[in-house]
């Protein structure tokens, strides 16, 4: 049986593929289990510099595999608690970690694949992905931080819209609204990742995760608070060699044009 979960690594970037194309990429508990070690291998390696999220397939990620709640049975309640604390830890790694986070949305995306999608800092879609809540249908509430992320990429109206009645999202829409940051032809989808992924893994990787840690936090913090990180970040930067190495650089080609 092949993983769930291929995991690749060349010039820097991880590319990390979800991996169950006769079952629409759809998340049971071993595809959660290998998310999360592939999240915790991205956040750990300090080789990496840039990690890329997809799928393998016509869909992205078609949400839950509902096929395993049902299987459940009597026990669902604690097989989707434990399902979602899997899957939970794998989305903060990979929220959280130093490093920036391209999703590449080859195809439809449902439910938790749809939260999936919008965890990345460029999320890249191609033309024939859409986007579905999908949970009520199922007369069930979000997971994957879709209640967290979706209000503040399309704010809190247009989000309880989408998800009180299980809105299917065109990519064109989804482009306009900002769950995704662009479409692209499918047979591009790769090559522009690709492209991406090599831009950022070229740039000061401890300044790009300084920016992500503080784009998290700004939503918790006062404007005094988040001053404060500012100014204690910019200034441990500052001091980084890669830091003091570009200043240089940048007074140096100044002065030479001067």
């Amino acid at each position: 049986m092949s993983p769930p979960i291929e995991f690749s690594c060349a010039e820097k970037i991880a590319t990390v593929t979800l991996s169950r194309p006769d079952h629409g990429n759809t998340i049971d508990p071993a595809l959660a289990r290998a998310l999360l070690e592939a999240a915790k291998r991205c956040d750990e390696d300090d080789d990496i510099r840039c990690v890329v999220l997809t799928g393998r397939g016509k869909l992205f990620c078609g949400g839950g595999d509902v096929s395993a709640f049902s299987a459940a049975g009597a026990d669902v309640s604690a097989f989707l608690e434990d399902l979602a604390e899997t899957l939970h830890a794998a989305i903060m790694r990979l929220m959280r970690m130093r490093k920036p986070l391209i999703t590449l949305v080859n195809g439809p995306a449902a439910g938790a694949g749809m939260s999936l999608a919008m965890i990345g800092d460029f999320a890249l879609a191609a033309r024939s992905a859409h986007f579905s809540p999908a949970y009520t249908a199922l007369g069930l509430s979000p997971d994957g931080g879709m209640s967290w992320l979706l209000p503040r990429v399309v704010g809190l109206r247009r989000a309880q819209e989408i998800i009180l009645s299980n809105r299917r999202v065109s990519s064109d829409e989804a482009e306009r609204i900002g769950i995704v940051t662009r479409i692209v032809d499918g047979e591009q989808l790769l090559a522009s990742g690709a492209e991406l992924a090599a831009k950022l893994a070229a740039e000061p990787v401890a300044a790009l995760g300084a920016v992500r840690r503080l784009l998290l936090e700004s939503y918790d913090s006062t404007l005094e608070t988040q001053l404060e990180r500012e100014m204690r970040s910019i200034a441990a930067l500052g001091n980084s060699e890669e830091s003091r190495r570009r200043v240089a650089a940048f007074v140096a080609r100044r002065n030479s044009n001067g």
